[in-house]
């Protein structure tokens, strides 16, 4: 798997830009497309030097001769020497950022690409094992650098590959789980300050757990009340957190596994006000609208129903019915945490589609608070990709 940056620094070879190309990394966003190499490299993925049309150094770039998106700003220091050494320094800047969380759980993402200098590399830490993702051709080739860095630093039991994601499909590379280091466990107990549950590295969503809202768990969570409803629960993260307070919860989801799991969960933690139903969310929804039924706190944290650009016109129009009937469902003064984590949704869009819900609820809905992404999950202004998930917290006034 080697360093990645011998061949391209041995070689001479350099990708040539066009001012376009070039003007993306002005901007502040480190991705330059296919269309925009004016002068490809005729090398195998890895790092390459950056120049303008004009022969100007820009820096280095991770390399993806197959993929749309070909380069990926490294350093902008036309004289950096990319190898273990460097992938140990980016490491360790990212998990300096995150050393405030340790004081309230055991569980964060370490290194969330682009936003943290390092493009395409995504890792999660559960207690003592890390769980990454190589998404692209380019980074690839430093895999070997990049575990070297995640081991001296954070000296892990153990590092999982979850590469079992489509985006690798158009970098040219295979999917799969895989075993890098030490031993990872099928579970693995995380806590967010007094909760406790199971994250699955081996075969849950994303590496394990939604890591992403553990503050908005923490800050529904402290506000819950009397009757709550978490929906699309999936390992009921967002139940845990609302029956500490709440006097009952109906964690709803549509798989029969990942309710099985919360479960598990509430027992790991004693609750025995936690009631789990495994349906269809919008029928569910409908359903207890129809009934006249009425929630004190509601959660709605649906996964993402825009994927890409050309689904956001029906994304959007389910996002607004499952808002519509949550509200509907408040009791008065009651409380809903909304969320998407749909990239092509944008706040803007969000907010405009929270405002339609709820004026077709016909009720008197304040918005209370409006989130966005943790601290292990920094939102680069300059990198909008980099920002995903955005929430709100609504009241029912009438």
């Amino acid at each position: 798997m080697g360093s990645g940056s011998g061949a391209g620094a041995a070689s001479g070879q350099r990708a040539v830009v066009s001012p376009k190309g070039a003007g993306r990394w002005e901007a502040g966003h480190p991705w330059i497309y296919r269309s925009d190499v004016v002068e490809r490299p005729d090398m195998l993925p890895g790092a390459v030097r950056v120049t303008t049309h004009r022969g100007v150094p820009l820096g280095w770039a991770l390399w993806s001769p197959r993929s749309e998106i070909a380069l990926r700003l490294l350093d902008r220091d036309p004289h950096a020497i990319i190898d273990e050494a460097w992938w140990r320094q980016r490491i360790t800047e990212a998990a300096t950022r995150r050393e405030p969380l340790r004081t309230d759980t055991n569980a964060w993402r370490v290194v969330h690409g682009e936003a943290d200098g390092c493009p395409s590399l995504i890792c999660d830490r559960y207690d003592d094992c890390l769980v990454v993702q190589l998404l692209s051709a380019g980074l690839e080739a430093f895999r070997g650098d990049v575990i070297a860095g995640l081991r001296h630093q954070l000296q892990p039991r153990g590092i999982l590959a979850r590469n079992d994601v489509t985006v690798r499909a158009r970098e040219g590379l295979g999917s799969g789980v895989e075993l890098l280091h030490g031993e990872v466990p099928q579970e693995l107990e995380v806590h967010e300050g007094s909760v406790k549950y199971l994250a699955a590295p081996w075969d849950g969503q994303k590496t394990g757990a939604f890591l992403d809202q553990r503050e908005n768990r923490r800050l529904v969570g402290g506000l819950a009340h009397g009757s709550a409803l978490d929906c699309f629960s999936y390992h009921g993260s967002f139940a845990l957190h609302l029956a500490g307070r709440a006097r009952h919860v109906t964690a709803v989801d549509v798989s029969a596994a990942a309710l099985t799991r919360a479960r598990v969960n509430a027992e790991l933690n004693g609750f025995d006000n936690i009631d789990t139903v495994e349906a269809d969310v919008f029928q569910f929804l409908r359903e207890r609208d129809a009934d006249g039924a009425r929630y004190d706190t509601i959660v709605l944290d649906p996964p993402a129903f825009a994927k890409t650009k050309s689904a956001l016109p029906g994304a959007v129009r389910g996002y607004r019915e499952i808002n519509v009937r949550g509200l509907r469902l408040l009791a008065s003064g009651g409380l809903m945490f909304t969320a998407s984590c749909s990239f092509h949704l944008s706040r803007e869009l969000f907010l405009q589609m929270l405002a339609e819900a709820a004026a077709d609820s016909h009720r008197r809905i304040v918005l209370r608070a409006i989130t966005g992404q943790p601290i292990d999950h920094p939102e680069i202004l300059t990198i909008p990709e980099s920002g995903y998930l955005k929430g709100a917290l609504l009241q029912a006034l009438d």
